[in-house]
């Protein structure tokens, strides 16, 4: 059976320890994320950032509710070497920041959440990491609380809790987060494509 053959069995049917997937969205900030390696699959590209994030997962869930998402995209870290594809169950907003007014590192005012948000499948056998998710592009990583760096995570995460939705973060590292990263995760597009769909085929 052929790689792609494989990644369209999973995708039309996915178990997970003792659940089965049969309705499965695959979220993408960018179509470049997915190159052509994803084609004939139900996906979502949201555009880059919280606000687009949460806006069209929450409208194609309102249109077609699936009954597990997907994310899989492009982050940044200094933790794991690049062309790692990390697990994230972990996520923090890592531009909050109301210490100011008492409250927590990167914990959301009276929201009575705590800053980091614990939601997503971990398979077992790939690295796991804390997603920190933000509205920069971040080029110089110094926050210890976490060690994968991307835009859309954390949003993502969030509406698949508030609607019940099993999720999964799969994140390919495509730079480290330093002075470098443009430039690296603009070479890296490509092979991120195609070792997200690898791992997929692999289970």
């Amino acid at each position: 059976m052929s790689c792609w053959q494989k990644v369209f069995l999973l995708l039309t049917e996915m178990k997970f320890e003792d659940q089965t997937y049969h309705r499965i969205l695959l979220v993408f900030a960018l179509e470049s994320e997915a190159g052509n390696e994803f084609e004939g699959f139900r996906t979502l590209f949201t555009g880059v950032g919280k606000v687009n994030a949460a806006y069209h997962l929450t409208k194609a869930i309102m249109e077609d509710r699936p009954d597990l998402i997907i994310n899989l995209g492009t982050a940044g870290s200094t933790a794991f070497d690049r062309g790692t594809v990390v697990c994230c169950p972990r996520f923090i907003q890592r531009d909050m920041d109301a210490q100011a007014l008492g409250f927590q590192k990167f914990e959301t005012p009276l929201s009575g959440e705590p800053a980091m948000l614990e939601y997503g499948l971990a398979p077992g056998g790939m690295p796991l990491g804390i997603c920190g998710s933000g509205d920069q592009f971040e080029m110089e990583h110094r926050n210890p609380e976490y060690n994968v760096i991307d835009m859309e995570g954390y949003a993502l995460a969030r509406v698949a809790r508030h609607e019940g939705i099993d999720f999964l973060c799969l994140k390919y590292i495509s730079d480290g987060a330093d002075g470098n990263a443009a430039a690296d995760w603009s070479q890296e597009l490509k092979r991120a494509a195609r070792s997200l769909r690898a791992v997929l085929a692999a289970w």
